[in-house]
């Protein structure tokens, strides 16, 4: 069943490439992986409410544990996993290089531009309860290949940008998902777009037309669409919905943030760096895209599909 295996490892303090090796996959099994803030609890909403066909809100971290992260024990998210007898939605931050490819599953991948997942990384992690960030310091101290606490979170946006552009090898020790790690992600599957089992998705796109990237999705999945219920589960897929529904969506939340899910919902919103980073920073974020992205991809990475055009007819 497997097509490509693991060809490299991906680990940080709250990442570990290796449990997926521990992953035992059922066809039609679905693997969302994005980068961080790029969408990626909307989709796994928005695959669990089309595997669901009901718009009854559910903790989505037991529905979909994310497999790669190093806090939750991995025998318990495998066990949550197994005793599933629906469809499964798995949830994960790695590049597509990093996961095991089967045959039988689907992989769907979301984008966003990397300065509205950077503005959106900011306030996640800024508001990240203490206890969060001691278990990532014991994880580093704990791996030889980290070998080191956390560093602290810049409080100033200029100081916490410049951390999170970091190049080369310290990119990775410089913060827990750098920009080193978007570009990787979003540069390997849109090199895998073509694999009749992948799907790409732009967080642009679902905000301008919701119902109908739930239909490519639901397209994708070999769902067919049951317009009885079609306009409930778009509703419950809309951001305000999910925000409203957050302690239902996520009851764990109080114990990562301090405000609980409201810091995870938080804006939803696009082009909140306009105004915020300076020109220089932008600029140093167009130079940088330019030289980790093709044309092509920088087209579509920054505005999505509706705006530019089908990944799947770019030449690059």
């Amino acid at each position: 069943m497997q097509i490509r295996a693991p060809t490299k490892i991906v680990r940080s303090w709250t990442t570990d490439s290796e449990r997926w090796r521990a992953f035992a996959p059922r066809e039609g099994d679905i693997v969302v992986s994005t980068p961080a803030k790029c969408g990626t609890t909307w989709m796994l909403q928005i695959a669990n409410l089309l595997v669901e066909q009901s718009p009854l809100p559910q903790p989505i971290w037991s529905l979909s544990p994310w497999l790669d992260v190093r806090d939750y024990p991995l025998d318990e998210a495998l066990a949550l996993l197994e005793a599933q007898a629906r469809r499964r939605v798995i949830k994960s931050h790695l590049p597509s290089d990093a996961l095991p490819l089967h045959d039988g599953v689907r992989y769907i991948h979301v984008a966003r531009d990397g300065r509205d997942a950077f503005m959106s990384w900011h306030n996640h992690v800024s508001h990240y309860r203490p206890e969060v960030m001691a278990m990532m310091d014991a994880t580093g101290l704990a791996d030889p290949t980290i070998g080191r606490p956390h560093p602290p979170r810049p409080t100033d946006i200029h100081d916490f940008f410049r951390a999170w552009m970091t190049e080369g090898p310290e990119a990775r020790l410089a913060d827990d998902m750098p920009a080193a790690r978007y570009f990787d992600i979003v540069r390997s599957f849109w090199r895998d777009r073509h694999l009749r089992n992948v799907l790409l998705v732009h967080y642009n796109d679902l905000k301008a037309d919701l119902d109908g990237e739930m239909r490519r999705v639901s397209a994708f999945l070999g769902i067919p669409v049951d317009e009885a219920v079609w306009a409930s589960l778009v509703a419950a897929a809309g951001f305000e919905t999910m925000r409203d529904s957050g302690a239902a969506l996520m009851p764990r939340g109080h114990l990562i943030w301090e405000k609980g899910p409201k810091t995870f919902f938080h804006a939803g919103a696009n082009a909140r760096w306009r105004g915020v980073l300076s020109d220089a920073e932008i600029d140093q974020y167009q130079a940088r895209m330019a030289r980790e992205f093709s044309p092509a991809l920088a087209a579509w990475a920054s505005c999505g599909r509706l705006a530019t055009s089908d990944p799947l007819r770019a030449e690059d």
